[in-house]
């Protein structure tokens, strides 16, 4: 088992908890309006659907990484280790198409997927 590469997909995980957090519980807030660039309170409530559902997609990968991790540990690595590179590919994935469309956004894409790009490579070296 490479307990480094599912750390790193742990870690990725708790961050896209927490940007559900941010984009689905706490959107109309001061703080998070200013995390992510919107200027108005009108402007949040207006998108407040979008990024509620947003929101969502980072918990559903954050939660298959961890189905994923949980089922490595306890014996079917291989199964695992699909899941963990499905949720943490993903995180990867998005934040590419962030930086490639709003290339302004480019340290919150890196934010998103530092740690599931470490997971990914972990893992695929654990697998060669």
């Amino acid at each position: 088992m490479n307990v480094a590469g599912y750390i790193f997909a742990g870690l990725a995980a708790a961050v896209h908890v927490y940007i559900f957090v941010l984009e689905s519980i706490l959107w109309t807030a001061p703080k998070t309006r200013a995390t992510f660039g919107v200027k108005s309170e009108e402007e949040a409530i207006t998108t407040q659907s979008l990024a509620f559902n947003q929101g969502f997609y980072n918990l559903f990968l954050a939660i298959v990484s961890v189905i994923g991790i949980v089922i490595a540990a306890t014996g079917s690595a291989s199964v695992g280790i699909a899941l963990v590179l499905a949720g943490t590919g993903s995180m990867v994935a998005a934040g590419v198409v962030l930086i490639l469309s709003s290339p302004d956004k480019a340290r919150a894409a890196v934010v998103q997927m530092l740690f599931p790009a470490i997971a990914v490579v972990l893992l695929v070296i654990h697998l060669l």
